[in-house]
This record gives structure tokens, sequence and C-alpha cells, in this order.
């Protein structure tokens, strides 16, 4: 099972100018679309005076996700799909991609256009610094305090991540991470233990 992703470890730009019109690009790593949402703001604001901000973003990094596409009044395809296409050749996840446009007077066409935003795109891409991180399964175990041991071993066996521990007086509580390529060799084991029980709290 694939349990790990690419993406951009911070925000990069970059410039690309073509007949007079000026195309800046920006890169932003994001995890939610209220992050996304608040990155476009900024911009907007920023860059008020800009004829067209156009944007793609691929955002969750579990099975699928989402994504969106914005050509903002540019001809339909000739913006917003040549950004997407340079995150999914970079398989980019979790990362807004906006190139922001000053019209220069002349007019690009179509295909004008579709060179100038893949070609910002692809040079905030190439400055980009990478990151591969890993798709994590969070879980709870029970178990009676003079078990700790046993589900420690069994925990560090297996790689997981001890986020939390409690004991409320009669059981022990592990909160951990695991990658999601292990959970489920993890959950045979657990489940092997007669005085243990598993809580799957979610995936990150």
């Amino acid at each position: 099972m694939d349990d790990t992703y690419k993406t951009i470890a911070r925000p990069v730009t970059g410039q690309y100018k073509e007949k007079g019109s000026r195309f800046i690009g920006f890169l932003f790593p994001v995890s939610s679309e209220e992050d996304i949402r608040q990155r476009l703001a900024a911009l907007k604001k920023e860059y008020h005076d800009a004829t067209h901000h156009c944007y793609a973003y691929t955002v969750g990094h579990i099975d699928a996700g989402s994504c969106r596409l914005n050509d903002d009044g540019e001809p339909s395809g000739s913006a917003a799909r040549p950004i997407y296409g340079q995150l999914q050749s970079a398989e980019l996840r979790d990362v807004l991609a906006v190139v922001v446009r000053y019209f220069g007077g002349v007019k690009l066409g179509v295909p004008g256009l579709i060179n100038a935003y893949k070609t910002t795109t692809r040079l905030c891409v190439e400055q980009a610094e990478t990151v591969e991180k890993r798709v994590m399964e969070i879980a709870s175990a029970r178990f009676p305090y003079d078990r700790m041991n046993t589900l420690l071993t069994l925990l560090k066996k297996e790689q997981a991540d001890i986020r939390r521990m409690d004991y409320d007086g009669t059981q022990s509580v592990i909160e951990f991470g695991i990658r999601r390529s292990r959970y489920e060799a993890l959950c045979r084991n657990i489940a092997l233990l007669p005085f243990a029980s598993l809580i799957h709290q979610g995936t990150e």
C-alpha cells in the first residue's frame, strides 16, 4: 500500500514575461480549504491591480484528495489546466499554485497563454524544495496496566509513534500513530491479545 506523498517545504515564487505581460507565480504548501481561501485572499489584496489571478490546487493526501481549477476570466483551459498539469507532473499534493498576470497590451492567444501559465508554474516547481511525507493512521489501545510492556514492545516492533499515555486507575491507554501500510498488521497482532482493545481515531 502506498502511504507516502510529496509536497513542498515552504512557499516559493517565480516570474515570467511574454510580449509585455508579466506573470508572477506562487506555490504554497496547504492543508485545508480554509488555508487556501486565506492565501488567495491575501494575494488578491496584495496584487489587487493585476488583470487575472489564476490558480489550481490539490488538497488532501488521503486517497484521491480534491482539486480545483480557476481560469479567472482567461479563455477556458488556457490558465488553470496548464498550472495544474505542472503539479501533476511533479506529483505534488497539498499544494496551491497561483499565477498573477499583468496584461501587457498584446494578446497572446490561447497557445501563448498555455505556454505562459505552464512556464511560470514550472519555474516555481523547479525552485521548490520537495519533501516526502507519510500517511498515518491514528489509534488508541486500552489494556491493563500490568500489560504495558507487552503493548510497548509490539508498538515498537511496528515502528509506531507514541503520542500519549494515560492511566485511569484500572486501564492504561496509549495513543499512537503508525504508517498506513503497517496498520492492518498491527491490528491483527493486537486482536490476538485478549486483554487489549483498539480504537481507530482517524487518518492524517
